[in-house]
Parts: C-alpha cells; structure tokens; sequence
C-alpha cells in the first residue's frame, strides 16, 4: 500500500482519515490508529505507549496521520473523540488567548500534543474539517481505527 504522501496526491485530493485511541487502565497502555482513505487508497497507521491516557492516543492517532501527509490537501478528520473534535476546533481558540490555561487558569493537559495538532492543522497548507462520529455504533471506517488502535495497545512499536 503506498503513502498519503505519493505523487498521486494533490492539493485537490480529499484525504480522510478516521482516527481512534484506546487505553486498557487510564491510564494504562494505550494505542492509537488511523485509517486514511483517498481516492482509491488505503493506508492504516497504529501504534503506542507503555503508559498513556485514552486522550493522549485519540490525539496521536490524528497527529500521525497528519503527519504522514507530505503535500498539501484537503482534509476530512472523523473521530469519536469530543475531547479532539471540540478542543482542535473551538477549545483552542480560549487557551491559546490564556496561554495555554484553561477557563479556570489551570494548565492545558497535553498541550503539547495540542500545540503539535495545530501546527500540523494550520500551518502546512491543509484545509481541515472535523467531524464527530458516534463511537461503536457500527460505522466501518471508525470501526477500523479502532481496531487500530487496540492493535496499537498490543504492539505499541506499530507501523507509524
């Protein structure tokens, strides 16, 4: 299978990618996947931690595949996680404005994984759009990321 990456992929292509994370103990060891899909293309991506949160690999398993993209396009982000959904597109706003502190002046958990999404998401030419999908109610592409990510719990090295 070849790479998000490949000549093929432009900035017209739609890349989606539906990403999940997982964590046996929270914390505990934990995996993230993601499945990115364009035009006729595949490519699945997991990997993990020893000891992790469940918000740390939902966040990881976007990240990757972000970064597993070298050319600019158009991105449909799907993840059952509120936590990434709504923080990457309206919680950021406030902590970037507070200094990376949340509404009760409390330091923002896993800023820096939040500092590397929104780089990753604004500053390489993509255009993002993120969508939330009900966890576990049957939808197969968000079905499969979390298949990822449970293999990435048991196989943290992964694939990435």
């Amino acid at each position: 299978m070849g790479s998000a990456g490949e000549a093929g992929l432009d900035s017209t292509a739609v890349v989606r990618i539906y990403s999940d994370g997982a964590c046996k103990g929270n914390p505990g060891p934990g995996g993230w996947g993601a499945l990115l899909k364009w035009n006729d293309h595949e490519r699945e991506l997991y990997g993990g931690e020893a000891n992790t949160t469940n918000n740390r690999m939902e966040l990881l398993g976007v990240i990757h595949a972000l970064e597993a993209l070298s050319k600019p396009c158009r991105i449909e982000v799907y993840t059952d996680s509120q936590y990434v959904q709504k923080g990457i597109s309206e919680w950021i706003i406030g902590w970037k404005r507070r200094g990376w502190k949340t509404a009760d002046k409390k330091p923002v958990k896993n800023a820096e994984l939040w500092r590397r999404l929104d780089e990753l998401a604004s500053t390489k030419g993509h255009r993002v759009t993120w969508h939330w999908v009900k966890g576990h109610a049957g939808h197969p592409e968000n079905e499969r990321a979390d298949e990822l990510a449970n293999r990435g719990v048991t196989d943290p090295v992964g694939n990435a």
